[in-house]
This record gives structure tokens, C-alpha cells and sequence, in this order.
């Protein structure tokens, strides 16, 4: 029996996690010239943070001891800049002095040009030494943007002026610093966004399909209308965190035009941002955003801006004259600090132009092979494999006597459900790879199990092939290694089976997924407890008769008919049942 090989199955089930994602790495290169976390808040203006140097003067290829001090912050970026030109390069080198704590930065092509954190750990002083050029300026002075959380941060605080040491002293006023960027005025929506436009004025992209955001809350909606050579965009969805929308060359998350409307405490800000692979977007300003508004109601989030169909001055802004896919996705955010998204985004199945005629259309959070590999994978392993397996176990006298193709019924029937089984397992099993383009590494276990079940399926039917003949002193050791290998990637499978159901790439929803594996888990158990308890009991009445040594042949002629009976009935309940788990999980994955 396989009992507790599914029990563990179900324990796997139970014990997987799913991590989100963070990236306080301090890889801030992008904000290298501006200093300017790309986090969408407006900076603090009064500095309670202090930069300090161990001298305040230098000559060419000297070392200085710089300090950044003050209460508990984050993160940091650190440079030195020419007093007369602080929107300039930055100027000189940085020598780390506790590597866990900071690490070097290129900026502007120079290595070591800035210092930045490494981790969120909380940090209330920084040490580095600094390395002034050859072709130093004649007056130095160090800049410092300090994080304390993701809204709260201080840009360029000034340090110290430091000077060559046979340089005039400066006198002339302080170069004042560029004033800093202010968010665009934002308004409140006052009612929701209605769908009745949809293919009509609106280009609309929508999940569930023909869904409506005016009267079902559960609806993912993303508009554009069309207004001369500018573009109004709606976008709502039950998002406690922030919804997000992308424009993409191809269907994989890397050099996209993204937008991102992130909840904050009881407010939505709208920020844009590119993605540049699978890591946390880059936010950009919001100068290209107009009207912008927004919304939450009954757990809902809406959001809605305009920017021009070209934006030649803004980098990183695609030109909406042209065909892209479309990403639609949803996920956690924490003091307006986004995290990875909770399930697979939304994809549209082609590219479509925004800008041209209006559209209704929907999407997918599934690519369609791994939806064949899903389904392949369960029609093998949930249906196929079982039913061969309860033939071969408890159907053999059921038809004793039964033929087809000279071999017995019962052998080539469960014959070829396992070689289906093999053969669909054989096919789903490289879906993945061509999706991919080559293995997965954010897939957890799944895909090493995988292996590990596409292994057993292969090696069944070529050990079956050389299967010893009845009599043979190595059938028993035939049948037990058989046995073994058989049960061993059925068990595989299942737990296979529950932790790709929570991959991103297929992700059904629960709790459906979860009540119909379970399901499907117990009603094969308990159709294998039914049957070898029938097995047993029938096997105590045979000795019985045998005992009593009365109407040995007639009874035991009426039990085996009544056996035989039984047994078809609890096995056309099972395939009933099994069949329908299968359809429930099919149907699932058809509506990804």
C-alpha cells in the first residue's frame, strides 16, 4: 500500500513556502549624477546626519578619513564633487574600510567613484578613506544622500569644503545645489472606472475577460483612450499594495516601460520605472505623468494618468506609436516600498498598439506549455498511472480468462495506461525547458523532482521489457524492484505535482487547487484501504469454507462472484472520482 508515501506528499504540501523577495543591496548606480533615490517621495530638508574629514586639506594622490554619522539609517550613497560644479562628476576614489558595512560604486565610468551600503542593516557610522586625483580641483566638498525608511531620506547633504593645500582659500558663495524634483499635483477619483467603453473608445485588457470594474470588485482592469497625441490610463484591481502595468518587446520581464500605482498608508502615488530583468524596477521621475488621480474603495485600488504617445526627452519611455505585450500585475507593498509580485503577471497572448483602435481583449498569467505541461503531468500521474496500478494490484482474477492480442485483459490494459503514462511524462517533461530556454533556477525543488520522476518513468517500461518469465528464480526480484520504483515516482510525482501548483509560472489559485489534490490523495488511498480489506476478508472466508470442509467448490464459486462484483463497482466509483479531480484541476489551469 502507498499510504504513507501520500501522507508525506500532503506533509510537503504543507511545509512549502513561498519567499518574497527584497533587494536592499545598495547597487544604486542609477542614482549616481542625481543622488536622488529613485523612491518617489519627496526628500526630508532638514539634515540630521553629519559628514566629517580627519583634515581639511590635501594634495594630489593623499588619503583622507571621511565619516557620515547620526542616528540609525539604512541606506547611503557618498560622494566627493567639485565645489564649483556639485552637479558635476564625482571626483576622486573611495577605499572601503569595513566591507561588510559599504561597498564601491562606478559612477560616470570611474571605479570606486561613490560608496553605497550593502545590506538594510541599521548603521549609525560609516568610515572610508578618500583618494584625491592628479588632476584634483582646487576645492572639494563631500555629498552624502542618507535612507532612514523608503520615504524617509535626505538628499545631498552637504560635508565639509576641503582645499589643495597651496590653494587660495575659498571666499566666493557656496555653489548653490539644483533645487530638488517635486511629485505632480495628484487628485481623488470620485467614482469608479466603468468598462461600458471598452472596444468602443477604450483599448481595454481585463481578468476575468469582459469583467467590469464598476460592479465587480475582483476585476483587473487596464484602459487607454486616445486623446489627439496623449493617452488616458485606468488601471484598478483588489490590490492592498500596488498594481502595475508594462510595455515589452517580449514576454519576459527585462527592458520594459513600466508604470506602478503603489499604495501608501490611505493614498496611491504613481510612479514610472523600467524593469531591466528579474529584480526590483528602477523608479524613474514622474515629470512624463499628468492628471494624475486615484482611488480606493471596498479593498480596490484605482488609479489613472496621462502621458504623450512620444516622449523623445524621457529615457527609458517607450514610444506608444508601435506593438508591444502588456503586463498586468499586482503585489505587496510596505511604506511604499514595493515587493515581488504575488502571482505571475497578466500577459497579453500578442503585441497590440495601444494608440490605434480601440480593443477589448484579455491575457494570461500562464504561458500555454506549461499549461499542456500541467495538465499532461496531472492526466499521467493523477489518472493514467493509478488506475494502472490498482489493475495490475487487485483486477487479476476479476478476468482470468479474458484476452486481448493473446496476452491477458488485465495485463494489457495496465500495460498501456503505464506506457501512456511514460509517454506523457516524456513530453511534458521538456515543455518547461523550451519555455525556459534552458533550466530554471527560481523553481525550488520542482524541477530537480522532476527529473527524478522523468528517470523512474523511463527506466519502468525498460526494466518491464526484460522481465524474467514466470517460473524464473528472478521473478521475485523482478516484481519487488518493480514494485519499488513504481511506487517511489508515483509518490515522487505527487509531491512534484503539489510544489508546482505554487510556482508563478502556473500558480493555480486556491483554495481550489489545494481541496482538489487533497482530494484526489485521499480517495486513491481510500480506494487502495477499501479493496485490501476486501482482499482480506475474502481470503478468511476461503479458510473458513476450507475448515468446514462443506460445499467447498459451490461457495467458494458464489464468494469469487460476488468479489468480482464488488470489485467492479468500487472501481468504476474510483474512475468516477478520479476523473472528476482531474477535470476540476484541468479546468483550473484552463482559466489561468
Amino acid at each position: 500500500m502507498a499510504v504513507p508515501g501520500f501522507t508525506l506528499s500532503v506533509f510537503i504540501l504543507l511545509l512549502h513556502i513561498s519567499s518574497v523577495a527584497n533587494y536592499p543591496n545598495g547597487k544604486v548606480t542609477e542614482s549616481c549624477h542625481g543622488m536622488i533615490p529613485e523612491h518617489g517621495h519627496i526628500p526630508q530638508s532638514h539634515p540630521v546626519h553629519n559628514i566629517s574629514v580627519n583634515q581639511m586639506t590635501f594634495r594630489p594622490g593623499s588619503q583622507l578619513k571621511v565619516t557620515l554619522s547620526g542616528s540609525q539609517f539604512k541606506g547611503f550613497l557618498l560622494e566627493a564633487r567639485d565645489v564649483k560644479d556639485l552637479s558635476g562628476p564625482p571626483i576622486g576614489s573611495f577605499t572601503l574600510i569595513d566591507r561588510e558595512m559599504s561597498q564601491l560604486l562606478t559612477c560616470e565610468d570611474k571605479q570606486g567613484s561613490a560608496v553605497s551600503h550593502t545590506s538594510s542593516s541599521k548603521k549609525k557610522v560609516i568610515e572610508v578613506y578618500w583618494n584625491a586625483p592628479s588632476n584634483a580641483p582646487d576645492h572639494i566638498q563631500f555629498l552624502a544622500t542618507v535612507v532612514v525608511k523608503y520615504k524617509i531620506y535626505w538628499v545631498k547633504i552637504p560635508g565639509p569644503i576641503i582645499s589643495q593645500q597651496d590653494a587660495l582659500p575659498f571666499t566666493t558663495p557656496r555653489a548653490t545645489i539644483p533645487p530638488l524634483p517635486t511629485l505632480p499635483p495628484v487628485f481623488h477619483l470620485k467614482k469608479s472606472f466603468s468598462a461600458s467603453d471598452c472596444g468602443k473608445k477604450k483599448f481595454c485588457i481585463r481578468s476575468p475577460l469582459n469583467c467590469d470594474p464598476e460592479k465587480e470588485p475582483a476585476c483587473f482592469f487596464l484602459s487607454f483612450t486616445r486623446d489627439d497625441q496623449s493617452l488616458m490610463v485606468e488601471m484598478s484591481g483588489p490590490s492592498r499594495g500596488y498594481l502595475s502595468f508594462a510595455f515589452s518587446h517580449d514576454r519576459w520581464m527585462g527592458d520594459d516601460d513600466a508604470y506602478m500605482c503603489i499604495r501608501e498608508d490611505q493614498a496611491v502615488h504613481t510612479q514610472p520605472s523600467h524593469l531591466t530583468g528579474r529584480s526590483h524596477p528602477v523608479m524613474n521621475s514622474g515629470d512624463a505623468l499628468e492628471d494624475m488621480a486615484w482611488r480606493l474603495a471596498d479593498g480596490v485600488m484605482q488609479c489613472s494618468f496621462r502621458r504623450n504617445i512620444s516622449l523623445p526627452g524621457f529615457k527609458n519611455r517607450f514610444d506608444l506609436n508601435t506593438s508591444y505585450y502588456i503586463f498586468l500585475a499586482d503585489g505587496v507593498a510596505d511604506d511604499g516600498r514595493i515587493y515581488k509580485h504575488s502571482q505571475q503577471p497578466l500577459i497579453t497572448y500578442k503585441k497590440h498598439n495601444v494608440s490605434d483602435y480601440p480593443k477589448n481583449i484579455g491575457g494570461s498569467r500562464s504561458s500555454l506549455l506549461l499549461k499542456v505541461h500541467g495538465a499532461l503531468m496531472f492526466v499521467a500521474w493523477m489518472t493514467t498511472a493509478s488506475i494502472g496500478v490498482l489493475i495490475a494490484r487487485f483486477f487479476k482474477p476479476v478476468w482470468p480468462k479474458a484476452f486481448l492480442f493473446g496476452e491477458a485483459a488485465w495485463f494489457q490494459m495496465h500495460r498501456m495506461l503505464m506506457l501512456t503514462t511514460s509517454a506523457l511524462t516524456c513530453i511534458a517533461f521538456f515543455l518547461p525547458f523550451i519555455y525556459r530556454g534552458g533550466w530554471s533556477w527560481h523553481a525550488g525543488y520542482h524541477p530537480y523532482l522532476g527529473c527524478l520522476v522523468m528517470t523512474l518513468a523511463v527506466l519502468q517500461p525498460l526494466l518491464a521489457a526484460f522481465r524474467p518469465s514466470l517460473h524464473s528464480p528472478r521473478r521475485q526480484i523482478f516484481n519487488w524492484t518493480h514494485w519499488s520504483m513504481g511506487t517511489a515516482a508515483r509518490i515522487i510525482a505527487v509531491a512534484t505535482m503539489f510544489l508546482g501548483m505554487d510556482l508563478p509560472g502556473l500558480n493555480l489559485p486556491d483554495p481550489q487547487k489545494t481541496f482538489a489534490m487533497i482530494g484526489f490523495v485521499v480517495w486513491h488511498v481510500g480506494t487502495e484501504i477499501v479493496l485490501e480489506i476486501h482482499a482480506y476478508r475474502l481470503t478468511r472466508k476461503v479458510e473458513i469454507l476450507d475448515d468446514a470442509r462443506i460445499q467447498i467448490l459451490q461457495s467458494f464459486a458464489a464468494n469469487e462472484a460476488e468479489s468480482h462484483a464488488f470489485k467492479k463497482v468500487v472501481f468504476a466509483i474510483y474512475v468516477c472520482g478520479n476523473v472528476t479531480f482531474l477535470i476540476i484541476l484541468l479546468s483550473t489551469i484552463n482559466q489561468l
